[in-house]
Parts: C-alpha cells; structure tokens; sequence
C-alpha cells in the first residue's frame, strides 16, 4: 500500500483536504450525528461512567491535546533537522544517503508519525464523526506515504537502506539507538521555522485551552498556519537529487 507520485507531490494539498473536511462535516447538516465538539464529548463519557467528574474529565482531556500537540511538534521538527527543512517540504523524494542521527536511530518514519499525533489533538476540537474521518484518513495516508518513500529508498540506497530497516522500528521507536551515530549535524533554526506551524497549534492549546473554547483555539491553529505559510518561503529548497 503504497501512494502515488501525485499524493506525494501533493500531500499537503491532501492532509488540507482532510482537515478541512474534518472540522467541516458537511454530512452532518444532512444526518444530524453530532451536537458538541470531540472534548466535550470525550469529559462528558468519563463522566457518565463515573471515572471523573465533568470539569475535571475536561481538564484531563485538555492535557492529553497539549501533550499530543507537543509530541507532534517535537517529532516533526527533531526529525527536520536531521534531514533539512527543505527537504520535508519539497515535493519529490530524495534519498541520497541513510540518516542516522537524531530521531532515526530510533524509528524511521518520526514525520509521518508526528504528523498523525498532530491529528489526534486537532481532532479534539472536531466533532465526534469529523474526527473519526480525520484519524482514520490521515492514519491511511500516512502508511501510503510510507509505503511509497521507503519503496523509493530501497530502490535508490539497496541493502544498506533494507539492513537499516531491519534494525530500526517504522513507527513505534525503541528506548534505545538502533543503529550508530552518523555525523550529522542538526539545522535546529531551519527545522523550527519549517515547523512553526506545529509549534503553533502547541502554543495555542497550550495557552488558549484553558479558556475551555474550542473556537478560540481554532483561531490560533488558523493563525498559526498564516504564518508557517509565510515562513516557508525562508526555508531553503534542496538541491535537485
């Protein structure tokens, strides 16, 4: 399973898509399935079964938005300095050589997966039927982009690339290095830049939850694509592979 040219090439385009359709749910003006956002519905299911009260269960599940959103910031831009920021947001894939620094020496793919984590917190300020198209589609998506740049990889780097494979997990990282250390050199200014957007929607939960509105935080997620769109123009394309 494995996506196209076109879906790599146009994979923001895609996870836009998506998102959009997700805190969208146009369906629901036909079907009528939900009434309250994926927060509340979640505290409200803690409460009726007992386990916490209402107010504390809404707390709870705010904590866990800014941990996913934390979690998907840091893996996305651990992961971008290793490779460069470039070279996450251009459109072709690129393999010139395996790295292994930073966050591949524990698992391969710490992009695709921050990007599904970053899912997950989005998701909370869906409703219900909206973030379960979200999780499910970006989840696929994301096993397709995988599937075609690993594909890619073994193709252009052979056996070195298969014995890395071999040795380091796709998606759930060991506690341990898998692999010795390469002698690259992270671009930490370049990676947060590329990743402000990330790091925006953690600031924006982290800051704005607990105002215990989930439109005001979607104003800071909007906010903080505007200005991750501005910053892409200061991160530098790779050179042609």
């Amino acid at each position: 399973m494995k996506a196209s040219a076109f879906e790599f090439r146009f994979r923001y385009l895609i996870h836009t898509i998506v998102f959009v359709l997700g805190f969208t749910t146009p369906w629901n003006y036909w079907l009528h399935l939900d009434t309250v956002r994926t927060w509340q519905w979640l505290a409200a299911q803690m409460a009726r079964h007992g386990w916490l009260s209402f107010s504390v269960a809404t707390d709870v599940v705010l904590v866990l938005g800014i941990a996913w959103a934390l979690k998907a910031a840091w893996l996305r831009t651990w992961g971008a300095a290793y490779i460069g920021a470039g070279v996450v947001n251009d459109s072709a894939l690129h393999g010139n050589g395996i790295v292994a620094a930073g966050p591949y020496r524990y698992m391969r793919n710490p992009l695709y997966c921050g990007t599904f984590v970053h899912a997950l917190a989005l998701a909370l300020l869906m409703l219900p039927s909206g973030a379960l198209f979200t999780v499910v589609l970006i989840g696929l998506f994301q096993l397709r982009l995988v599937g075609a740049e690993e594909a890619f990889l073994t193709g252009k780097l052979g056996e070195p690339y298969r014995a890395y494979c071999a040795q380091v997990p796709r998606f759930f990282p060991s506690f341990r290095p898998r692999v010795p250390l390469s002698p690259a050199k992270p671009a930490w200014g370049m990676a947060v830049l590329g990743e402000i957007y990330m790091w925006g929607v953690f600031v924006s939960f982290a800051a704005l939850g607990w105002r215990y509105n989930s439109f005001l935080i979607i104003q800071g997620v909007l906010v903080s694509l505007g200005v991750s769109l501005i910053a892409r123009a200061f991160v530098a394309k790779p050179a042609a592979a």
